[in-house]
């Protein structure tokens, strides 16, 4: 629950600012207008109130740097112990808000989630422009980008078998496919090589296949995203807002800087941003549903599209490359998503490219750059608006009712490209993908991005915590403990696993103590072969009862591949707590295997053994 500062020190605090004067009470006053007006406070409200206010902001800004940026005014609604309607504003720390506190509060702020959200992004811009504060921004530049790929060539059948095997390797490789990506030196990040930096961490590739836990519900996946990913360079730029309002006298919307204030602190379990995600991406219906798979139901698909998408943008990543982010929502659900994606971009200055398959024409039209390729070349790259006019140029039109973005994708296809043609007065011949691609240089849009490109990348004008340095956002103690925490959440889950696992052994050694019933066997050469055969029997016991860890840990091997692929965590994070956590359910699995039979079958009388 929310922390409280003590009214000793709001006393305090009022009799101080009792002491400076009216002349500065009335400046405080006019500071906090738009505070009282946003906060709900009715025209009637006394002077009382009003100073209440004021007092508890100061109260906030005498707090040291650490604790500052940790505290903030929140709504409290609830009753006194007397039963009186007590509502208001206190202060609170950021980081101790429950759950309720953090659904009721993103409630409050986006009700709407079109129009609210652009106007809380909208809120959080202009407060940061307000003391001048520039937010970190990235560009990426990329030149003479190539893709190339291997693969063999199969004759006849594609069965492994031994012939066709031996006719694979011995035929001609041919290069058709596009799978390997060939970085080049040739792709910057704000100036920056990519060696020169983590692009891992930079920038983030939003997969079109859904990989997730399924024991894991929606919001826990999210919490430990954002857990892992942390929060960049927020928490920095919370302390130069905070410096620059402390000297200029800015007392600021007390909701704004709850939110800004709340998603700056990393390291916590659980955060405001997780909220704020699941609700402008409509996840907050099922946050609290287990993900499933084929077997377990759970979430559906578009659903786990949407989760995938969340993933990564619950994070501080301002680079981020989407493949088909929208496969399987409806087109509501796929505009809904594009917006808050366009509004994220305007707003926070991010970078975001997006391929879609067949966009609705209302979500084609939310972009603001086009990249048309075929065969590998680029035949259009600039504004979506100008896309029209440049293939107009080209000698085809786009009928009225048309969507823009079936015509240009099939204005470049040899079977649909005649009907576009709109120059009478010549007759029509097919444009290639090479010609077009010509064209597009030659094009006034191809001179113009040649012209932006040559100019060398000014890194004075960018902040370098726009890019990460370091692999992990977490230290690794935090990091052990992001992991560890997620592998115990995951045994609780499949609890009922681990206490049929400890029935069925005692089972087993109820059935084993009547097989090796010699309570009487003496230490000799004749009945060793039997203590052999009783600890080798036990020995493949505890195997075979070790076979559903590996089961789980081979299903969870894909999710650990893309985590770790995106420097969530390196690799010893993620198996030492999943080795070490198990330890304890291993002495209990012996301990009771061992105190069933070794007296029975005989191993030795003494008690104590």
């Amino acid at each position: 629950m929310a922390q409280m500062v003590g009214t000793d020190e709001i006393e305090s605090l009022r009799v101080e600012l009792a002491e400076i004067g009216r002349s500065i009470r009335s400046s405080f006053q006019r500071q906090t207008s738009s505070f009282r007006s946003s906060s709900g406070l009715s025209s009637t409200k006394g002077d009382a109130d009003a100073d209440q206010d004021v007092l508890q902001w100061a109260a906030i800004e005498r707090l040291p740097t650490f604790e500052r940026l940790r505290s903030s005014l929140f709504d409290k609604d609830h009753d006194d112990a007397d039963g009186t309607d007590n509502k208001g504003k206190q202060v609170i720390d950021v980081s101790k808000l429950g759950d309720v506190e953090r659904h009721v509060f993103i409630e409050k702020l986006i009700k709407h989630i079109g129009h609210d959200n652009l106007l809380l992004l909208q809120k959080i811009r202009n407060r940061i422009d307000k003391v001048g504060v520039k937010l970190p921004a990235v560009e990426v530049r990329y030149k003479n980008l190539r893709v190339e790929a291997e693969c063999e060539v199969v004759h006849g059948k594609p069965l492994p078998t031994i012939w066709n095997s031996l006719k694979s390797i011995l035929s001609v490789q041919s290069h058709v496919n596009n799978c390997l990506l060939l970085l080049t030196e040739e792709i910057s990040y704000n100036g920056y090589k990519l060696r020169e930096f983590v692009p891992q961490k930079t920038s983030a590739s939003i997969s079109q296949n859904d990989v997730h836990i399924p024991d894991m519900t929606v919001r826990e996946i999210l919490d430990f995203s954002a857990r892992c990913q942390g929060v960049g360079s927020w928490a920095e730029v919370m302390m130069e807002i905070g410096k620059r309002e402390k000297e200029a006298g800015i007392v600021p919307d007390p909701d704004i800087d709850t939110y800004m204030k709340a998603i700056s602190i990393e390291g916590l379990k659980r955060t405001l941003q997780t909220d704020y995600i699941l609700k402008i991406l409509g996840l907050d219906i099922c946050a609290d549903t287990l993900v499933g798979d084929a077997l377990r139901r759970g979430i559906s698909g578009g659903q786990k599209k949407r989760l995938t998408t969340g993933e990564s943008i619950v994070g501080p990543t301002k680079a981020l490359f989407m493949d088909e982010i929208t496969n399987g929502l409806d087109s509501s659900t796929a505009f809904q998503v594009v917006t808050c994606l366009r509004q994220l971009v305007h707003i926070t200055d991010a970078t975001v490219l997006v391929s879609l398959l067949q966009p609705a024409p209302e979500t084609f039209d939310l972009f603001d750059d086009l990249i048309l390729i075929s065969g590998g070349k680029i035949v259009y790259q600039g504004p979506r608006d100008h896309v029209l006019e440049y293939f107009e140029d080209c000698g085809f039109r786009c009928p009225e009712r048309k969507g823009v973005a079936d015509f240009v994708q099939e204005v470049i296809s040899r079977k649909d490209q005649a009907q576009y043609w709109h120059h009478t007065e010549v007759p029509y011949s097919y444009v290639s993908v090479d010609m077009f691609s010509r064209k597009f240089k030659e094009s006034s849009y191809g001179k113009k991005l040649d012209e932006e490109l040559s100019k060398p990348y000014d890194k004075s004008q960018s902040h370098q915590i726009a890019l990460s340095f370091s692999t992990y956002s977490l230290s690794k103690w935090e990091l052990f403990r992001a992991c560890a925490s997620r592998e115990l959440l995951l045994m609780k889950r499949n609890s009922f696993i681990y206490i049929f696992k400890i029935t069925q052994l005692i089972i087993i050694a109820c059935i084993t103590m009547t097989v090796f019933l010699r309570t009487r066997m003496d230490v000799d050469i004749t009945h060793a072969n039997y203590y052999m055969g009783a600890l080798f029997y036990a020995l493949i016991i505890f195997v075979v009862d070790g076979i559903p860890e590996l089961s789980m840990t081979i299903q969870r091997l894909e999710v650990f591949y893309k985590q770790k692929a995106m420097c969530f965590y390196p690799a010893w994070a993620y198996a030492i707590p999943a080795s070490v956590l198990k330890i304890p359910i291993s002495f209990v699995e012996s301990l009771v295997w061992t105190s069933l039979i070794y007296y029975v079958i005989g191993y030795t009388p003494e008690a104590q053994r």
